[in-house]
């Protein structure tokens, strides 16, 4: 639907966001003009991605998301106030934000009331008047419910999960709109800032940096910021009983939480004892480490079969370390923060360059401590694959299958073989160099190992992730 404005005049409103030192916003600006100067229509109600058309939204771009929530273990309850500060990419009437099963109860534009509703998983907010494009403006919702995760038929669940002692907010490839009002697409990055109040005794752990804890009236507010733009799905909250240790590592802060159900020295705490190294070795794969803390959280709970990637701070399911320490899940998330974090994805068609990658760190990983070499790792993966699922356009429902993991990694290793070591490993630091705190796609990838190595490799390309054949072993 489109709508918009023909008049001999209208007011249109000048929003001014919050600046980098957290000053307040300018005040809202009101203009006349004789003669119509903008036609204003709605933002899309989905960023448009080929494979989850309604994932995220259109005609703004975020910029920051600063929450400041209130959680109760014993009702569920979450409550508090999203601030977001954007800019509009077109001459807005009203915008989109995806927000899951929570209730706002009040918005403002710019300090002025606003109208909204919700419409499904969306809320759809309707300023005073129209914002013009270009202009930087700021949203604050007041809002709370009880969360609840949400379910894709073919991709399981993901979202807010509530435990017996807390809850944590988790999953790929939505997440954040079962617990703040988001942009939900990748492609819209934008940095976040948490403030969670839980009861007292209770541990809250997030993104980035922590700031300065505070109790009051039994409550204590743990803050994190993190300051490299995020996309969206790598927020994270993790609420209940942990063992959190803090230290330092390389200069910068380094926070790792361990459930308190699991033992101090078991194969969880001894896989995550190994991150600085683990991390160590990376900066000599892919250069300097992308974000300003480190760490990883465990979570003992068997809905979490996975581990996610979240930003500076991968969460891990005890799944991988029931039996041992698992040092190469831990190599993956963290090659992960170059490839996937840092270098975002412009649409989920491209996320072999995320999953390849950091399986194939894996790989190295594993010859880098005296394991299996990449070429046995390749060998083994190549002999008796199924090549029916092409890696470049897997589909929506195989975005998490070998095709785009073990595939992925293949075709990792065959354009190393293909381009040689030097061009290779240049190519690996080059790439999050050029594109950090972005977002990429497969063409622009192409691009870059054709200039490193000075080679055409469109029919290398072709055949790795297009073909559903399998191509030739290099």
């Amino acid at each position: 639907m489109r709508a918009g404005i023909a008049a001999a005049a209208i007011v249109v409103l000048a929003i001014g966001g919050c600046t980098a030192d957290g000053e307040k916003p300018a005040e809202p600006v009101r203009s006349t003009a004789p003669t119509v100067a903008a036609s204003f229509t709605p933002g899309a109600e989905g960023a448009g991605d080929p494979y989850f058309p309604t994932y995220g939204n259109g005609g703004y771009d975020v910029a920051g998301y600063d929450l400041n929530l209130r959680y109760d273990p014993t009702s569920g309850q979450l409550d508090g106030t999203a601030t977001i500060t954007a800019t509009a990419t077109q001459d807005l009437s009203s915008l989109h934000f995806d927000l899951a099963t929570l209730v706002a109860s009040k918005v403002t534009v710019g300090g002025q009331p606003a109208t909204s509703k919700a419409d499904g998983n969306e809320l759809v907010v309707t300023p005073a008047a129209g914002i013009v494009k270009g202009t930087g403006f700021t949203v604050v919702v007041d809002y709370g419910g009880r969360p609840a995760p949400l379910t894709n038929d073919a991709l399981g669940v993901g979202g807010w999960l509530r435990t017996k002692d807390g809850a944590f907010a988790l999953g790929q490839p939505e997440s954040a709109s079962t617990w703040f009002p988001v942009n939900d697409h990748p492609s819209d990055k934008a940095t976040f800032a948490l403030a969670m109040a839980v009861p007292d005794g209770v541990e809250a752990i997030s993104n980035g940096v922590a700031g300065e804890r505070s109790t009051a009236a039994g409550w204590t507010t743990w803050r994190w910021s993190e300051d490299k733009p995020m996309a969206s799905y790598l927020a994270t909250v993790v609420i209940g009983q942990y063992r959190v240790q803090s230290s330092t590592h390389d200069g910068k802060p380094m926070v790792i939480a361990i459930p308190d159900s699991l033992p101090a020295d078991g194969p969880a705490a001894q896989s995550m004892a190994l991150t600085g190294e683990i991390a160590d070795y990376l900066v000599t794969l892919f250069g300097p480490y992308p974000f300003d803390a480190y760490g990883g959280v465990v979570i003992d709970d068997n809905r979490v079969g996975y581990a996610l990637e979240t930003q500076s701070r991968p969460v891990y399911g005890n799944v991988f370390f029931r039996e041992r320490s698992n040092p190469t899940v831990v190599a993956h998330e963290l090659a992960h923060q170059w490839y996937g974090d840092s270098v975002a994805l412009e649409r989920w068609q491209d996320i072999w360059l995320n999953e390849g990658f950091a399986t194939y760190a894996e790989w190295l990983w594993q010859e880098h401590k005296g394991e299996e070499t990449t070429q046995q790792a390749f060998d083994r993966a190549y002999r008796d694959f199924d090549w029916k699922t092409p890696t470049g356009d897997p589909g929506a429902d195989k975005i998490f299958g070998d095709a785009v993991y073990q595939r992925g990694a293949m075709a990792v290793h065959a354009l190393r073989k293909t381009i040689g070591d030097q061009a290779f490993f240049a190519l690996l630091k080059s790439w999050p160099a050029e594109h950090r705190d972005g977002n990429a796609t497969t063409a622009e990838f192409i691009a870059a190992a054709e200039r490193a190595s000075g080679k055409d490799l469109t029919s290398f390309f072709r055949a790795w992730l297009e073909s559903r054949t399998q191509p030739a072993h290099p």
